[in-house]
């Protein structure tokens, strides 16, 4: 069954440091796409790493919970706090996305 939240309860469980560090690299990527593109690349490859960092700390953080109890964690937990990594990813891929259209749009005519 899919559930469906608002953006600003996806943006609070995706972590809102997180999110915000992908919505300020959003807003640079339009901004660069208007006045510097050459750094579209550079700004879509830093979504992807926020990303991949908050990721990494989340499963660092996870696994140390899994080791303070012993294991004994349901997996329903386990799952939601996977399912909250994911909105990071959905969201900082869709902002890659953007940084390789707007890439191919400016990219010069043969």
């Amino acid at each position: 069954m899919i559930t469906l939240t608002s953006l600003p309860g996806l943006f609070v469980q995706g972590g809102v440091l997180t999110m915000s560090l992908i919505t300020v690299l959003l807003v640079c990527l339009l901004f660069a796409a208007w006045k510097a593109p050459a750094w579209v690349k550079e700004i879509g490859i830093a979504t992807l790493v926020v990303c991949l960092i908050s990721i990494a700390l989340g499963w660092y953080n996870a696994s140390d919970a899994l080791i303070q109890t012993n294991g004994d964690i349901s997996p329903v937990l386990v799952w939601g706090g996977v399912k909250c990594h994911m909105i990071t990813l959905i969201y900082g891929l869709f902002v890659y996305l953007v940084s390789l259209i707007i890439r191919i749009v400016r990219k010069p005519r043969i």
